[in-house]
């Protein structure tokens, strides 16, 4: 360990890191639409007063009514490049609460541990980003360039924070970022992409007990889904199994008949509705896979007059890859050996972040973090407290490493 890391983690306050987690997670941030304080803004601005007390030039920008998202900035004055760690504000619902053993809120500390909803996804690793900027601020550590927090809200829905955050020019002349999720530590430098689609086949309403005077939409979606899963597995053959994200994915989620109107078991359907949930691996373009996908639609039609189906692509998330090489994994990579003398293990993450939306913009990414990769949005959610610290020491010097 050199002289000037020996001079900085002095500066890390496991207290800080411990304390801030907890509070973050006291405050309820779960969005529910229609419910007072069912959203992110209660905990955006405590984290916009914490931020300001520790000296940091910080902006509270509200993507819609009630959803914030909190910029905060630490300008070294010279030149030099920047960086960026990202870490969201929201969680998801808490669930059935008597499956908790603790309270979903209440971020107490057990056994080593730190429980509650968000605890490992993702405000343990917000702190720890947040106790890493005031740990190199305390020391006064040298360093060019600056280091922005980008704090952004709903990462666990639509990722409005984050688009807006880039929409508003915040990611302009960002040289790397450090996207702060559960990763057990792990170096990941790809994840997954997503597609979102929505399929509907048409048919036309009849009695049950005489089906063909109708148009039955039902065995001719289900007809579409064992094409669709033909499909996934000629693209796992095509494909193969990445080394870091394992096989991409079709995966049909949601299937509804009617669309409209109360179903009955006596009463053929006008429509039938199935949603996919598509996970894609680097090498796999998107727009290729749709287009796959209308080719199937327009066969089953030419076998079938009667069939007749339509597409939506709702949200699509693109794969995301950085080299070993970039200066960002190798800051990390860097920090990690010095604060455990190991060698780092590299991964992938297996479902999209913000840090997808931020490789499209053109910002290099690396995602890591403490927790267990496996607990996010589970009961009893926990981080451990001496992860959680090692993520801190890993994220002050790989500002510092990235940034000299």
């Amino acid at each position: 360990m050199t002289a000037a890391i020996e001079s900085i983690l002095p500066f890390i306050d496991k207290k800080e890191v411990i304390e801030l987690t907890r509070s973050l997670i006291r405050i309820q941030s779960v969005y529910r639409p229609n419910v007072e304080g069912g959203n992110e803004e209660k905990v955006a601005r405590f984290i916009v007063d914490y931020l300001k007390n520790i000296g940091l030039e910080v902006y509270y920008e509200e993507v819609v009514p009630g959803r914030p998202n909190v910029i905060a900035v630490y300008d070294s004055g010279i030149p030099g490049k920047t960086l960026l760690f990202e870490g969201h504000t929201d969680v998801v619902t808490e669930g059935d609460i008597d499956s908790w053993t603790y309270d979903p809120f209440g971020g107490e500390v057990s056994n080593g541990r730190i429980y509650g909803r968000g605890s490992c996804d993702t405000k343990g690793n917000l702190a720890a980003a947040i106790s890493a900027v005031h740990s190199i601020k305390k020391s006064d550590a040298a360093f060019n360039g600056k280091i922005i927090l980008c704090i952004p809200c709903d990462e666990e829905g639509m990722m409005i924070g984050i688009k807006d955050f880039i929409k508003k020019g915040w990611a302009d002349g960002v040289d790397g970022a450090i996207i702060c999720e559960p990763e057990e530590n792990q170096l990941c430098i790809t994840q997954k992409g997503a597609m979102r689609i929505v399929l509907k086949t048409y048919g036309k309403m009849a009695h049950g007990a005489m089906p063909l005077t109708g148009i039955n939409p039902n065995t001719r979606m289900a007809k579409l889904i064992v094409e669709l899963d033909q499909l996934e597995q000629r693209e796992k053959e095509r494909m193969g199994e990445h080394p870091y994200l394992g096989w991409p994915s079709i995966t049909p989620t949601i299937l509804q008949a009617p669309v409209k109107g109360e179903p009955q078991i006596n009463v053929v359907p006008a429509q039938c509705m199935t949603t996919l949930d598509i996970r894609t691996v680097p090498g796999q373009e998107h727009h290729q896979l749709r287009k796959e996908i209308e080719v199937i639609i327009e066969q089953l039609g030419k076998e079938d007059p009667h069939f007749k189906a339509t597409l939506e692509l709702i949200e699509d998330r693109p794969w995301t890859e950085t080299s070993k090489d970039h200066e960002v994994v190798q800051a990390v990579a860097q920090a990690y050996k010095q604060v455990t003398g190991k060698e780092p293990v590299y991964n992938g993450v297996p479902g999209a972040t913000d840090g997808t939306f931020l490789h499209l913009a053109g910002v290099p990414i690396i995602t890591t973090g403490a927790g267990d990769r496996h607990i996010p949005h589970h009961a009893d959610e926990y981080v451990d407290i001496d992860e959680l610290v090692e993520t801190v020491q890993i994220y002050t010097l790989s500002a510092l490493n990235f940034l000299k």
